[in-house]
């Protein structure tokens, strides 16, 4: 009998069978992960007492009408009954993670504060009355504490060492159900978000909801790399964006709040934006890169040490700045006190000042805001379609500038600018040359000069903060 037929096709036969099974192989599988790294996930509910106000005759909602919830239950909730009680308990649910086996846990700032009451719940059922050592609301981050002892423990990974594209596991409770396992990869990495400046945050499409908020991220390794911490969406709900903090981040946040239970950051007084191609091209710079000043305040670290508005600053204490967002976390990370070296480009060259970090207080108040103008006669638009008028006295004195133009008209057939009304117009930079702008005449007889295609940059005030705007061209023919 010739076998080699029957040989040909077994083997053939046991290709077929093995080609699924390697294929599966190369699938992740989350349950080791999950059973391993769960029992250190904890179960977080907290519990406030809300104060109503005095109630007077006739029936009242149990916000004052400058709380944020004022406006919503006005719009969409019947009044209440005018025998409302005056206190009422609010309760939220929340997730966290063990990172000492004596009790620490780390969890969201957004997720304790203010709480009359936090109570940790173990996958083992036991509950513990936690003490908050500590929030950092700038990062997001808390450190709390239960009495006891022998608990399972997260192993800390390395989030540089993140690849997007990777898959991560989240632990935690949406919705209140408990140790759920979410999965899914590494959407970007460093991303910044509005008022969110000393983050450097990982995004990923892990399915996260309310609930889930504090709960570790987790690399395959079964690694903590991230505290889930938002999501971005328009129903409340899971829509494929979320963010977590970085666990580096997070451990530098918990060593502060542990040792002194609140974080000491550095600042030097600036108001910056982000560097783009036609503010480059504006500046001299060759490429896009580094932190452009906006505003500096007065008597500030910056001041002090001759920083303008207008330089970019390229390098702090000897790290490069190659996006305006991580200038405030080197900053923020220097210890209020140090001296630190800057460098700057300023006109076409770099230059380096030396200034003393200062330490950012926690609770910053605002400038006044400008005053109401009053109506402006009708006049003419200049060559960006605006009609601009001089600041009053008064709104110099609010701004605390000497001059500058007020834009009271952006007219129909305008180039586009991304200016708009009540705009402060400070100066007016065109290769290299800077411009106070101190009257309206002037303004409008400095854009007249220019070349219908120039390429020019306006510092523009706008409420409580400072810009730049780079205008391509005017497209009038002129």
């Amino acid at each position: 009998m010739n076998v080699m037929p029957i040989r040909r096709w077994l083997l053939a036969l046991l290709i077929v069978i093995a080609t699924p099974v390697t294929a599966q192989q190369g699938l992740p599988d989350f349950a080791d992960l999950a059973e391993k790294q769960g029992q250190a996930v904890v179960n977080i509910s907290t519990s406030q007492t809300i104060k109503g106000p005095r109630l007077g005759p006739g029936p009242q909602w149990p916000f004052d009408e400058d709380d944020p919830a004022f406006e919503f239950f006005r719009r969409f909730m019947p009044k209440p009954h005018p025998n409302m009680p005056r206190e009422f308990e609010n309760r939220s649910l929340g997730s966290g993670f063990i990172i000492s086996a004596d009790g620490y846990i780390l969890t969201n700032a957004h997720v304790v504060q203010e709480a009359d009451e936090v109570v940790v719940k173990l996958t083992d059922k036991r509950e513990f009355k936690a003490k908050v050592i500590g929030t950092d609301r700038r990062t997001d981050v808390a450190l709390i504490k239960i009495e006891a002892s022998n608990l399972p423990v997260v192993r800390l990974g390395d989030p540089g060492k993140l690849r997007v594209g990777e898959w991560v596991v989240a632990i935690g409770s949406p919705f209140g159900f408990e140790n759920s396992v979410t999965a899914g990869i590494v959407s970007a990495k460093g991303r910044s978000l509005p008022q969110e400046n000393y983050v450097p945050f990982i995004q990923t499409d892990v399915a996260i909801n309310p609930g889930n908020s504090g709960g570790p991220l987790f690399n395959m390794k079964g690694e903590v790399v991230g505290i889930n911490s938002q999501i971005y969406s328009r129903s409340g709900g899971y829509q494929g964006i979320a963010f977590a903090i970085p666990i580096d981040v997070a451990m530098e946040v918990q060593a502060q709040l542990k040792a002194n239970g609140k974080v000491s950051r550095g600042r030097i007084g600036v108001m910056i934006q982000e560097v783009t191609r036609e503010l480059a091209d504006s500046f001299g710079l060759a490429r896009p890169q580094g932190a452009l000043v906006a505003s500096v305040e007065k008597g500030s670290p910056a001041d002090k040490a001759g920083i303008e508005v207008g330089d970019v600053i390229l390098k702090f204490d000897g790290k490069p700045v190659e996006q305006s967002s991580e200038l405030p976390r080197i900053v923020g990370n220097t210890r209020p006190g140090s001296k630190s070296t800057v460098q700057i480009w300023r006109k076409g060259t770099t230059k380096e000042l030396t200034l003393t970090v200062a330490e950012m207080p926690d609770d910053k108040g605002l400038p006044p805001r400008l005053a109401k103008r009053g109506k402006t006669p009708e006049s003419q638009a200049n060559r960006l379609g605006l009609v601009v008028s001089e600041l009053g006295s008064e709104q110099k004195k609010q701004l605390g500038v000497d001059g500058g133009v007020i834009v009271d008209e952006v007219r129909d057939g305008a180039p586009r600018s991304d200016l708009r009304p009540g705009d402060v117009i400070l100066a007016l930079m065109h290769r290299g040359t800077r411009h106070e702008i101190r009257f309206a005449e002037q303004f409008n007889g400095l854009l007249a000069k220019l070349d219908k295609g120039a390429v020019f940059t306006l510092l523009v005030r706008r409420g409580e903060a400072q810009t730049f705007v780079t205008i391509r061209g005017f497209g009038d023919g002129k």
